[in-house]
């Protein structure tokens, strides 16, 4: 049952995050950043399967490349964020195309990464995509986070 529950989270948090990124959002200072990648990482931990005890160098090796595939997504999807200034002050942030491209490619990698992964018997749960996951979006609030500091206003004041 543990399985279909991560499944279905994953499935759940995908949705919503790529759902969100793709309308105008308020970057802000906010304090719940982490808390969508906190929860992950609980739900990863909570498994006693992460790493295959059987091939505990393979599994180990798949979750570093895994990790890293989810940060080098973590920054090409804050990288591919428009990102611009209102009036007010306050800095905005939008996803495009390009942004679901990104999202398609890392799952894409991710599915081939499984298959590679069972190809050579490796016992995988989903802990590494929940952890790759919470790795992908802190990065990514991150990278944003630091960009919105320095974006100019997008008008122009009279003078």
């Amino acid at each position: 049952m543990s399985g279909l529950i991560d499944a279905l989270v994953i499935v759940a948090v995908i949705g919503v995050v790529v759902t969100r990124q793709l309308r105008p959002r308020k970057v802000t200072g906010g304090r719940r950043w982490w808390l969508i990648p906190a929860v992950l990482v609980f739900m990863a931990l909570r498994q006693h399967g992460l790493i295959d005890p059987e091939h505990r160098q393979t599994a180990v090796a798949l979750l570093a490349v895994e990790l890293v595939v989810a940060v080098g997504m973590g920054l090409a999807w804050a990288w591919t964020t428009r990102l611009w200034t209102e009036r007010d002050g306050t800095v905005w942030a939008q996803g495009g195309k390009l942004t679901v491209a990104v999202w398609a490619a890392g799952v894409a990698v991710r599915i081939g990464l499984y298959g590679v992964g069972t190809a050579m018997g490796v016992h995988q749960d989903s802990g590494s995509f929940l952890i790759a996951l919470a790795a992908t979006l802190l990065i990514r609030a991150g990278v944003l986070a630091w960009r919105a500091q320095s974006v100019a206003p997008s008008y122009r004041t009279a003078s």
